[in-house]
């Protein structure tokens, strides 16, 4: 069964993001993150949209739409907040990962 997740936090800003993404979609608002192996620094993050949670899943919720991670990518996220910014260079999810040792560049890869 899924239980809410104060261990990782979707900003107002993220929130904002993928309700409107999912508006466009005709989608459930639920923003998946994932952490798998691989990228330059050892693991990266992963971002999808799902249909529902997993049985698995913790949840974070912020304004009507929920942040889903699996139990196994949570042990290398928690504390984490999932941050939508834009700048210069773009647009994009960003993670502020606690559990981080170092990462690189491409902000979506990290070592522990």
């Amino acid at each position: 069964m899924a239980t809410l997740a104060p261990d990782i936090i979707l900003t107002p800003a993220a929130a904002a993001r993928v309700a409107a993404i999912a508006a466009r979609q005709n989608k459930p608002a639920i923003l998946r993150l994932s952490v798998e192996g691989g990228g330059c620094s050892g693991f990266q993050y992963r971002f999808g949209f799902a249909d529902a949670p997993e049985p698995a899943d913790l949840i974070a919720e912020t304004d009507g739409v929920r942040l889903v991670v699996d139990d196994i990518s949570l042990d290398l996220v928690r504390g984490a907040s999932v941050d939508y910014v834009e700048s210069l260079g773009g647009a994009s999810f960003k993670v502020e990962n606690p559990n981080a040792a170092s990462g690189c560049g491409c902000g979506t890869s990290f070592s522990v």
